[in-house]
């Protein structure tokens, strides 16, 4: 089976066929840094990892290329209102975004270009527009250039809108424009920002448009054609729709497919700051072990909504649980014998077929979950040779998705610490528990395996001694 992927701009499934056999130029918009990121932020970002992560499992050699949005009117405006230096804002806040990608375990960039580093290639994009139609500086001396939407007949494609019924553009002031629907290409230099802020060009002292920053970016680390572009749902219009007009309007053949992330809701609720009920990543972080989080933002489809509310993340504790509760169990009873180092990690065929037919995570799980249970029962009836294999594919499941207990990712020295430390307690619990059995005192041995209980540990009796772990 080859990877099908869903392409919002012909919405429906396609069969993914690279541009260069065995490569992939991937796109994906990066936060803009205005603010601290939230939940919706990660899973994003996360999305992406996930898709990458397949595509390195299938023999791809993925180039990724995530941006960053380091000026914009926002960030301005924030800084402003800090007393703060823009750049110094926004280089804040893009550390405590790169932050809470490696505490979820996302794989770095191949490139991560900053706008502000791109704006020449900017200006080359903005000046073939003029020259080929499709744009036009504002004639009252603002300096601000415009994309000339009416001038170009695929306007509204991705989206499948007819330009009569798109609203006006809010992204510049509109008394230059020709037409209300037409978008800020770069916009002139105000009296009230700061010098720092502004370029020189060939339209006057300025700074880029939003939307000229990503085909910029894309076209300058993948070239003018490549083969996905992703990003969040709330991104399709007007931003990947004025991307990918003023790119092919421009001479480029841009993205071979479109690929959308859909939303967090929270409580049933839109998040947003106005409702007050936005998750930032810094309080998501202190509230799960990260790898818990990261099983959580991953489990849903990718195109779906994902609902945040109480309680997610101790589903997401307790599914982990049950994997690292196999894979420890394992590991104890296949030691000392001809499978300690068997089992070949390789993912089953029913969890490449749900990855291949557009990374369809929830099913993936379940496949896993199913060889958990598996395993489990193999052990119980000591079938050791079915026990290897289901550890080796539930090792190899949980790399591809990045959940991997055992991955050197999640196994931080303060990781380690704390788990020796809370080793050394439980194990002296299950030596007293031990005394209690053998000097027949079982109320007493109950009672500790009760406390342990009570605290989430659980005790196994084997043959070779009791054994512990986190959860059921």
């Amino acid at each position: 089976m080859t990877v099908r992927l869903y392409d919002s701009k012909a919405q429906t499934l396609r069969d993914f066929v690279p541009i260069t056999p065995g490569c992939v130029g991937m796109y994906v918009c990066g936060p803009t840094v205005q603010s601290s990121p939230h939940i919706g932020h990660l899973r994003s970002a996360l999305v992406y990892d996930l898709l990458r992560r397949w595509l390195n499992y299938r023999g791809f050699d993925v180039t990724f290329v995530r941006n960053v949005t380091d000026i914009d009117d926002k960030i301005l405006v924030n800084a402003e209102d800090g007393n703060e230096e823009w750049w110094a804002l926004a280089y804040r806040y893009e550390l405590e975004f790169t932050a809470g990608y490696q505490r979820l375990g996302i794989l770095a960039p191949t490139y991560e270009p900053r706008a502000t580093a791109s704006v020449t290639q900017m200006q080359e994009i903005i000046a073939r527009l003029i020259e080929r139609g499709h744009a036009y500086a504002a004639d009252d001396g603002s300096g601000d250039v415009y994309f000339d939407t009416g001038s170009w007949p695929g306007y509204g494609e991705l989206t499948r809108q007819s330009r009569d019924n798109m609203e006006a553009a809010t992204d510049a002031d509109p008394r230059g424009k020709r037409d209300p629907r037409d978008f800020a290409l770069w916009k002139g230099h105000k009296a009230n920002e700061p010098q720092s802020a502004a370029w020189g060009s060939p339209w006057g002292l300025g700074r880029p448009g939003w939307h000229i920053e990503c085909s910029a970016m894309a076209e300058r680390y993948l070239g003018t054609h490549f083969d996905i572009h992703g990003g969040g749902l709330d991104l399709r219009f007007p931003h990947h729709e004025n991307e990918l007009a003023q790119s092919t309007a421009a001479g480029d053949e841009f993205a071979n497919y479109w690929v959308h992330n859909g939303l967090v809701n929270v409580g049933g609720q839109k998040m947003s700051k106005s409702l007050g009920n936005s998750i930032y990543v810094s309080e998501l972080l202190d509230s799960a072990r990260p790898i818990v989080i990261r099983y959580y933002l991953g489990a849903a489809h990718y195109r779906s909504t994902l609902d945040y509310h109480p309680g997610s993340l101790d589903e997401a504790e307790a599914a982990l649980d049950r994997i690292e509760g196999f894979l420890e169990r394992a590991d104890r009873r296949l030691a000392n014998t001809r499978f300690a180092s068997s089992g070949v990690e390789i993912v089953p065929d029913p969890f490449q077929e749900a990855l291949d037919d557009d990374l369809a995570v929830p099913q993936a799980l379940a496949v896993l979950h199913e060889t958990v249970r598996a395993g489990n029962a193999a052990l119980d009836a000591e079938d050791l040779g079915a026990a290897a294999s289901a550890r080796g594919q539930v090792a190899a499941m949980t790399e591809v998705l990045g959940i991997n207990p055992r991955s050197a990712e999640w196994t931080a020295t303060d990781d380690v610490a704390t788990r020796r430390a809370l080793d050394a307690l439980v194990t002296r619990l299950i030596d007293d528990r031990a005394a209690a059995r053998s000097n027949k005192d079982y109320a007493v041995a109950d009672r500790i395996r009760d406390e342990l209980m009570a605290a989430g540990i659980t005790i196994e009796d084997t043959p070779s001694g009791a054994h512990w772990s986190l959860g059921s």
